[in-house]
């Protein structure tokens, strides 16, 4: 059985989940690994078991990853190509009742969309908002710096401030007042960083919700622990 026909199978035995998974070279041969969806919605989109991507790594040499789209074709959404481009791997996109295939692989594509991403850690998270906006509305690349690659691990060791210093900013003085592109690192253990965008709005991603504008009211402002400036970007 070829990989396709095992991604294939795999995927129509998902139904009506997304299935995902692995091309990977294992004893010279193109392989097929399937994966598990740990999506809390996986109707609607997967994200792939890391331990599963482990193991295919530790069996053979990953070439490719593979999910399935079971309704509305497999056109890639700006979720998968900004995951392509994170990975720096190919794409394919299957359908399991038509059996179409889409096949892509990274071209240096960069988001646009600010408001209404779905969050992907590493690839559309709190952080990555940071960076997209500061490209795109301030023209200015921010260093890019290592941070652990999944969010339990962040989570045990959160690095905000950390990424922070190591990219261009400053901690701002008591004294200072908000400017707009200002950066606020927010809870307890400052897992949370999101953008002052003025007239008393961040613009944020939180874990589980679409990227959004929103009121930077007194609840938000007892959560922010520390401010930042970019000191290039002003």
């Amino acid at each position: 059985m070829s990989w396709k026909e095992a991604a294939f199978k795999h995927a129509q035995q998902e139904l009506p989940k997304e299935s995902c998974g692995l091309v990977a070279i294992i004893k010279g041969k193109e392989t097929y690994w399937p994966c598990k969806n740990l999506a809390e919605k996986p109707s609607d989109y997967f994200v792939l078991n890391p331990d599963d991507w482990a193991d295919c790594e530790d069996t053979g040499e990953i070439i490719s990853l593979i999910h399935s789209h079971p309704i509305g074709g497999v056109k890639a959404s700006e979720n998968d190509l900004v995951s392509c481009e994170h990975l720096g791997l190919p794409w394919h996109i299957i359908d399991p009742t038509t059996k179409a295939i889409n096949s892509f692989k990274p071209t240096g594509y960069k988001p646009n969309k600010l408001i209404g991403r779905r969050w992907i850690w590493g690839v559309q998270d709190c952080w990555t908002l940071i960076d997209d906006w500061f490209r795109i509305e301030k023209g200015v690349k921010l260093k890019k710096w290592k941070r652990p690659k999944t969010i339990k691990d962040f989570i045990d060791k959160p690095m905000f401030e950390k990424g922070l210093l190591e990219t261009g900013f400053r901690e701002l003085k008591k004294e200072e007042e908000l400017q707009y592109g200002d950066v606020l690192l927010a809870n307890d253990n400052l897992d949370h960083v999101a953008l002052y965008i003025g007239n008393q709005e961040i613009l944020h991603h939180c874990i589980r919700k679409l990227s959004c504008r929103e009121l930077y009211d007194e609840d938000l402002i007892k959560l922010t622990k520390k401010r930042y400036r970019h000191v290039e970007a002003n």
